[in-house]
């Protein structure tokens, strides 16, 4: 080991003595610093990470290396102290690991002078440093590997351009191989085969953070096969071609085809060894959580997760199949022999694609594909089926990826949140798995399907839909033991006049038509009945056998009590024509809140509420409130009995609300909600201002600019107080709700005021930063007359931090407890209200909750809102995902189930960098580059140093006297 060492500092010294070492180094950090700021846009990015860093890093040392390593042993050769290096009492193998070490010492030297750049993303966002660690162990092991392949090829030639050219060939091709752009071309088997053995694509896998025993062993066996096969050159420049040394070079050939055969061999091996791996992440990003875990260990009966994913795809798609593929594997490793987990491919056989089509709905999606020969369109699978009994759920090409512009013509695709959605799906089917025998007898009275069809005005792709509804209709009724039932009936004809009019007065079945330019019109519209109660069942025009049969299973869990958590949705209707003129046309609608419903509507059902009744129905498990505006007495009755019978509250309103001005631009106008004086009795007062921060997320403003004497409009950023960003600072700490999102826009957010009341503790969920000011009308808009620089001016009250979201759980008053309930019995001659059920008809009041109520409040409803949304959706940043997030979040925690909460914000956590101006970006950036300007300089000062510290050996004379 002295020797190899002795080797090594002797190389290394010879590299710092001459221009060697300075030219490999300014070369490297002047590439990385370019490319870090310039290239991949540090900035423009806005994420605290440093993948830039090590974006081109497996390009880069291609050519740096190569560069490093073609004199090494060439040079020798040429100058001809090869052979004297040889005869020494040295053995070879140290020889060349000496060489080994040096030029890996130096580009450790390299690495190291980049570590400014990380410890700049930590000051400037919450870095994780999991990634920053496998990012540099990943570029030392790849530099290892181009090492030991430039070291051989040094030693084949005397010609160090040769050597140099060769390095950078032997090393492309193996980075090369595992490119998209190459693997995609070998269908989903042959492209991971490729990936296997391409350098690139296994750096990306430790440069994410995670360290795989099986990475390890490909880059130690890359680099210790090469660096075997280096000293077998070398040793076969002792032999002579005679017959003497031929068994001695038949031994060595055989030996090296061993040693590969036995590397790839372990190599294959260990590719099935999925556990020995090491997650370096703060947040465990890469691992199975202990959610999934306890989830998969607590099955009863055997659970099938199979993979549907076609050789032929879209060369977005096919890296992201074998992360999907590993994943599915390790819910088998982990659930063991219930679990069975199965990838195919429906095109390679008939009855499974029958199968897939028919009993599961699962089809091929249209993508466009190329390879060497030809480039078309071609159906494609990409699909994941989640089944536990006659239970199964299906994620789809649009349930699994998600699609980002990052340029003009750039598109990045990714996985969404994989582990959440295979286990949102596992939890699903195991907790909604019951027997249809069950489902009927909870029901309690027979069920009805009655279908409102015209079979001869149906379009010619749904003649056939009465045959597939009656045999659905007939395998049910077998199962239900007589308690289901089909009618069909025709609503068409002179005779049905009453029929369709209370259709559409009830449920709202009106005629449809094939097309907007088609004149016929047809009726399709299904209906669930069971006593008293109906749900409605959405037809589709390509809808098979089995997503019927799935259509109208759903149906009948909903009407179902205790299958799946129901959400009671309240939000405002749509606007009314102006009174006295029925004809005018309504407002523009402004508050939708589809895409919350969506979202939610992935976990639970989802059901709109409207609270004038007086009373919540029974099967709702949380109430969700967003956007109220002046609600009645009874409506705030509903909510305030809901809370005193033990339920859970949420809250999301503010005493603004977004209006459309009359010359069509976006402005807010004051409103009540109707709740403010039962929130004061709960603890918490919505004070009638709007909160303003510096720290906010940018609005989109069109401006005009002159382009040639051409007005051209465009899209400006300004920064927009009124969107106040929340960041982690901003929210509780490791609280599940909010712990970790990234961060949190608050559109038009009124401050909070939160006492805790007697019986109940409450917790700050979200405030402001300490910045922050408040202003009590609803101007806002710009006034860059007044303030030139933002446009906006500081609050009269000062700068404080104002506290926007707060959870509260115990026991409460009820707001009603000494008034006369809206819903008691009418005066004497009058009729009760209808409109209540059970106690609360009677005139009965809760007085006060048990002990586990919940309530939530968020002072702005407007963050739900979609135009809102759209407007964050327009500045190309996708953060406004973490406001749908909350929702889902909050609710899960009403309902006491957190369980996904943790995986579901692992993979929702972007790192984002603290807001600055441009100067500060630039101060940020310059200083980098001083900064390794100064340690360059340190590092040429040492080097000078040693250079003059060295002393040439003392001459001793032919004769051995003195001079």
């Amino acid at each position: 080991m002295k020797q190899i060492l002795a080797l090594a500092r002797k190389e290394l010294r010879g590299y710092f003595l001459s221009p060697v070492a300075l030219i490999f180094l300014g070369t490297f950090l002047f590439v990385v610093l370019f490319s870090f700021f310039w290239v991949d846009t540090f900035f423009r990015r806005n994420l605290a990470d440093v993948r830039p860093l090590f974006h081109w890093l497996p390009v880069l040392l291609i050519f740096l290396v190569s560069a490093l390593t073609m004199r090494l042993w060439s040079e020798e050769q040429r100058m001809g102290t090869l052979e004297l290096l040889l005869t020494l009492p040295v053995r070879t193998h140290r020889l060349v690991l000496g060489k080994f070490l040096a030029g890996l010492g130096l580009v450790a030297v390299a690495l190291a002078l980049t570590v400014t750049l990380p410890i700049t993303v930590a000051f400037l966002g919450p870095l994780d440093w999991g990634p920053v660690i496998g990012g540099y162990l990943a570029a030392l092991l790849l530099a290892a590997a181009y090492l030991a392949i430039g070291l051989c090829i040094s030693s084949t030639t005397d010609n160090p351009i040769v050597a140099l050219i060769g390095t950078v060939l032997a090393c492309g091709a193996f980075y090369l191989l595992g490119t998209e752009s190459v693997a995609s071309f070998a269908g989903n088997r042959g492209a991971e085969v490729l990936r296997a053995v391409g350098t690139g694509s296994r750096f990306e896998s430790i440069q994410r953070g995670v360290i795989d025993l099986r990475d390890l062993l490909y880059y130690a066996s890359l680099t210790g096969g090469f660096l075997f096969l280096n000293v077998a050159l070398l040793e076969a420049k002792r032999w002579s071609d005679g017959e003497r040394s031929r068994v001695r070079r038949r031994a060595t050939r055989l030996a090296v085809l061993l040693l590969a055969a036995n590397l790839v061999l372990l190599n294959v091996l260990a590719s099935g060894v999925r556990a020995a791996r090491l997650d370096l992440t703060e947040r465990k990003e890469y691992s199975i959580s202990p959610v999934t875990a306890k989830l998969l260990h607590e099955l009863d009966a055997p659970l099938l997760i199979r993979g549907y994913f076609s050789s032929k795809t879209h060369p977005l798609l096919a890296p992201l199949v074998p992360r999907i593929r590993d994943l599915i594997k390790e819910y088998g490793a982990v659930g063991g022999s219930l679990v069975r987990a199965e990838f195919l491919d429906p095109r390679q056989d008939g009855a499974t694609e029958r199968e897939a089509n028919e009993d599961y709905g699962i089809k091929s999606v249209p993508l466009p594909f190329a390879d060497r020969y030809e480039s078309a369109l071609v159906n494609s699978y990409f699909s994941v089926l989640v089944k536990y009994g006659d239970k199964y759920e299906k994620l789809d090409f649009d349930d699994l990826i998600e699609l980002k512009v990052t340029g003009y013509r750039d598109m990045e695709v990714r996985l969404r949140n994989l582990e959440y959605d295979l286990t949102r799906a596992v939890k699903k089917v195991v907790h909604g798995f019951q027997p249809l025998e069950t489902l009927f007898s909870r029901l309690g009275a027979p069920v009805t399907l009655s279908a409102y069809v015209t079979p001869k005005s149906l379009p010619e792709s749904l003649k056939d839909f009465p045959k597939r509804l009656e045999r659905v209709a007939a395998e049910l009724a077998r199962r239900a033991g007589g308690r289901f039932k089909l009618a069909l009936v025709d609503p068409s004809g002179p005779g049905r006049a009453e029929l369709r009019e209370e259709l559409q007065r009830k449920y709202g079945f009106k005629p449809l038509s094939a097309s907007l330019l088609a004149e016929e019109t047809f009726y399709l519209h299904l209906l669930l009945t069971a006593g008293d109660k109906h749900e409605r069942v959405y037809p589709a025009m390509e809808m098979t056998e089995a997503d019927l049969r799935n259509e109208v299973q759903a149906a009948l869990k909903r009407l179902a009590p205790g299958f799946l958590k129901t959400v009671g949705l309240v939000v405002p209707s749509e606007a009314e024509p102006p009174a006295g003129n029925p004809m005018a046309r309504r407002p523009p609608p402004m508050r939708r809140f589809e895409l919350l419903k969506a979202k939610l509507g992935e976990t639970y059902t989802v059901k709109e509420l409207e609270l004038k009744s007086g009373r919540v129905p029974g099967e709702v498990d949380t109430l969700l409130v967003v956007g109220a505006q002046d609600l009645d007495e009874k409506s705030r009755f509903a909510l305030d009995q809901y809370l005193m019978r033990g339920g859970a509250l949420i809250v999301c309103a503010g005493r603004f609300a977004m209006d459309a001005s009359p010359q069509g631009g976006l402005g807010v106008k004051g409103v009540k909600t109707g709740l403010e004086e039962l929130l004061a009795g709960w603890g918490v007062t919505l004070r009638e201002e709007l909160v303003l921060d510096p720290q906010n997320e940018a609005f989109p403003v069109p401006v005009d600019r002159d382009v040639g004497g051409y007005t051209v409009r465009e899209l400006q950023l300004l920064p927009y107080p009124f969107f106040v960003d929340v960041r982690q600072k901003g929210m509780a700490e490791d609280h599940p709700t909010v712990g970790r999102l990234p961060s949190v826009t608050l559109q038009w957010v009124s401050p909070l005021e939160v006492k805790d009341p007697a019986g109940a503790k409450s917790v700050t969920l979200l405030r402001s930063s300490g910045g922050s000011w408040t202003q009590k009308h609803a101007g806002i808009q710009p006034d860059f007359a007044k303030h030139p620089e933002k446009g906006f001016g500081p609050g009269e009250g000062g700068t404080k931090a104002h506290v926007l979201a707060a959870l509260l759980t115990g026991r409460f008053e009820s707001g009603f407890k000494d008034k006369r309930s809206p819903l008691e019995a009418a005066p004497k001659g009058g009729a009760k209200d209808q409109g209540a059920t059970g106690g609360e008809a009677t005139g009965r009041v809760l007085k006060s909750s048990p002990e586990g109520a919940r309530l939530a409040v968020v002072g702005s409803g407007e963050f739900l809102n979609d135009a809102v949304l759209e407007i964050s959706r327009q500045t190309g940043s996708d953060r406004f995902t973490s406001n749908l997030q909350l929702a889902q979040n909050l609710v899960d925690w009403s309902v006491a189930d957190v369980d996904l909460l943790t995986i579901r914000s692992r993979g929702a956590y972007a790192r984002t960098l603290a807001p600055m101006d441009d100067a500060a970006r630039s101060r940020w950036e310059l200083g980098n580059y001083l900064a390794v300007v100064a340690l360059l300089g340190l590092l040429v000062a040492f080097t000078l140093h040693r250079r003059r510290s060295v002393k040439p050996l003392p001459l001793v004379p032919a004769d051995g006297g003195a001079r």
